[in-house]
Parts: C-alpha cells; sequence; structure tokens
C-alpha cells in the first residue's frame, strides 16, 4: 500500500496538482489483502465521485485509462488517478494474498481443470512460443534478440534491476525453464509501484509538465485459462490494436515508440503482430532485423522493460509512465528522436486480456 501512496505523492509534485483536485480513481486489486479500490481510496484519502477496479491482470492499467477517458468525456468526473503498487519480490516464500493467481494450494474456477497436470505460468506462454515455432519456424535466436534490445535499455537506467549487457549467447545458455523459454526470455520479479493522472484538455495546460494526449485506447479478450486459448500464436491484441489506431486516425507506420508488455519474449513478437507491424508469423524476422533495438525505426521498452528493469506481478502502468517520459522529451540517455507518437499494450493473464492506448504528444 505504501508504493501506491510513495507514486501517488510523485505524481502529484510531477504535475503540480493538489490531492483535493483529483476525483476518480482507478486500480487493479486482487494480488495482496486490501488492494481492493475502495480500500485503496480510503487509504490514500481520495474522495472520488467516479471509482474503477477492473481487473484484467498486467493490462488493467491501460483498460483504466480507456475508462477514465471516457468518464472525464461524459462529465462524470475531471481528474482521474490510477495507481499501482506491489510488494511482489519481498513477498516471495509467502502466500500471496487471497485472490487471483495466488491462492497457494487451492486452486478455484476453470484452473482446477489444468493444474492437476503442473503447468506453471511460464509453461503457458511456453506452449505460445512453440506452436509459433511449429507453424512459423520462429527460432530462439529471434526471441532472444528482443531479451537483447530491451537489456540494452535497461542499462541507461540506474533504477532497472538488471543493467548489464548481453548477447544472444547469453540469452541461449541460461537455463531453461518451460522448453523453449530461457530464463532470460522471462521478467524480472521485483517490488514497485506507479501512479498516472488523467484530467480534461483545459486543466492539463494548468498543469506544471507538458500535456500528453489520449489519442485511442481499445481493449479486448480471447480467453482468461491458457487452456481455453482458440490460437495459440493470437491475441486480442489483433482486434484492440486496430480499433486504437482507428479511433486515433493514426497507422502503425505513424507510431514512434512502443512499449509492450514483456512478460516473456514470446509476448512482445505476438502484439507486435496483432498490432499490425508485420505480418502474422514474420515477427521473428521483422526482431531480427533490429528494428527494436536502440536506434531502431521502433524502439520497444525504453526503460529496460520487464525483461529486464522491474516486473512487480503486473506491469501495465509502467508503459503508460515511460510512453509519457518519451513523449515529454525526458527520457534522458534513452530518448527516442522527436517522438510524436506512442503505443502501450498491457497483456493481462496468459495473453488473455489485452489493452492499447495511443499517446500523442501535446494537448491533442
Amino acid at each position: 500500500m505504501q508504493h501506491h501512496a510513495q507514486a501517488l505523492q510523485r505524481a502529484l509534485a510531477d504535475a503540480g496538482l493538489e490531492k483535493s483536485a483529483i476525483d476518480g480513481y482507478c486500480t487493479a486489486g486482487g494480488m495482496a489483502a486490501g488492494d481492493d479500490p475502495v480500500t485503496m481510496a480510503e487509504y490514500l484519502g481520495i474522495r472520488h465521485r467516479y471509482i474503477d477496479g477492473t481487473m484484467t491482470g498486467g493490462s488493467s492499467f491501460e483498460f483504466h485509462v480507456q475508462h477514465a477517458a471516457a468518464a472525464i468525456r461524459e462529465g462524470l468526473c475531471d481528474t482521474v488517478l490510477v495507481t499501482y503498487g506491489s510488494d511482489y519480490l519481498s513477498r516471495l516464500g509467502r502466500t500471496l494474498g487471497t485472490g487471483g493467481m495466488f491462492r497457494g494450494s487451492r486452486v478455484a474456477g476453470p484452473m482446477q481443470f489444468e493444474a492437476p497436470y503442473g503447468n506453471s505460468l511460464v509453461g503457458s506462454y511456453a506452449l505460445v512460443a512453440r506452436r509459433h515455432m511449429h507453424e512459423f519456424g520462429t527460432t530462439s535466436d529471434q526471441l532472444a534478440e528482443i531479451a537483447v534490445g530491451v537489456r540494452e535499455y535497461a542499462g541507461l537506467n540506474p533504477n532497472a534491476l538488471y543493467r548489464d549487457p548481453i548477447t544472444v549467447k547469453d540469452v541461449l545458455a541460461s537455463r531453461v525453464v518451460a522448453d523453449p523459454l530461457h530464463k532470460l526470455d522471462c521478467c524480472v520479479i521485483s517490488d514497485g509501484g506507479g501512479a498516472v493522472i488523467l484530467t480534461t484538455s483545459e486543466r492539463a495546460r494548468d498543469m506544471r509538465q507538458p500535456a500528453v494526449s489520449v489519442l485511442g485506447a481499445a481493449g479486448g479478450m480471447t480467453h482468461w485459462n491458457i487452456g481455453q486459448m482458440g490460437d495459440y500464436t493470437t491475441s486480442a491484441a489483433a482486434v484492440c490494436a486496430p480499433e486504437a489506431f482507428a479511433r486515433a486516425g493514426l497507422r502503425p507506420s505513424d507510431v514512434d515508440t512502443l512499449q509492450f508488455y514483456d512478460s516473456f519474449t514470446i509476448t512482445v513478437l505476438v502484439l507486435l503482430e496483432d498490432a499490425g507491424f508485420c505480418k502474422k508469423g514474420e515477427g521473428g524476422a521483422f526482431v531480427a532485423e533490429g528494428h527494436l533495438r536502440r536506434g531502431g525505426k521502433l524502439p520497444l521498452n525504453t526503460d529496460g522493460g520487464g525483461l529486464s528493469s522491474c516486473h512487480p506481478g503486473m506491469r501495465g502502468i509502467f508503459l503508460l509512465i515511460e510512453a509519457v517520459r518519451q513523449l515529454r522529451g525526458q527520457a534522458g540517455a534513452a530518448q527516442v528522436p522527436e517522438c510524436e507518437v506512442a503505443l502501450a499494450i498491457g497483456s493481462g493473464g496468459w495473453l488473455s486480456c489485452i489493452g492499447a492506448v495511443l499517446l500523442g504528444k501535446g494537448n491533442a
């Protein structure tokens, strides 16, 4: 809960805003006891007219942006706070909360039909990776390129968990966690928190920082449990990303930086294809050409991503924060030149619930 509070304090200072101005609140509970939206609103001292506790895993915060923007347009509230906080790393070895995926030995709902077979969270993504390899000839070397490029950006972030450079050979030499995914294909585990504030265009002009506009947002779901995923090579991003582009009046060629959920390297590859940056099955070759690396045409996860910087259970809010830093021109050594449009895509569950948000420089 203190991660939520610290993030809120920093966001208020960043915006030059008093907490009393906030009349809407969003968060995603379920990772630990007491992190539901009403408990958190009380703890943070938020007197809200609008509240949203949508929980779609790591993509929750992209859904929150979509919902908050709609609420502001409809006049349900004027200024919405979105927070997240987690002591996921510190709590390892203890029972993690009372809900969501972390129920100790108790398995409820549809997952009880998968749990007896011993599949793990990493194993679920390994199914996706193996199917992609089978259908399209994708290789472990190509997946490794994603981890290498994100680590390059992590080296520029003093807060990143892992900063030492790595090579494709290093990724392939790391131990296999769930075939074909190696340790360095998998996200880190960390504590962390974040906060973003959304408001009207008029109010944004009076804030301390340059405004960043929500140009378009959409979400979608194909399944929740991995056993119900209809096509292991295609996610709901194939629906919600084009929808977000249409709402923004933009195309993939207009995007300057990608902030994609990188729980695993295969997550990025599937989202990349589904969002329309290359054809289905061509993601491996696209990545191998260096497009996502520093200096490439679509720099990916410029804070170091979940693969190297931080992943405190759910990471979608950090995609939004880094996109805003880039559009403000405040990313330091990791700054993408002439960054005008950023695409953040969060993934929740097992490539289950996908949220896409297009953000633009300035008060559009």
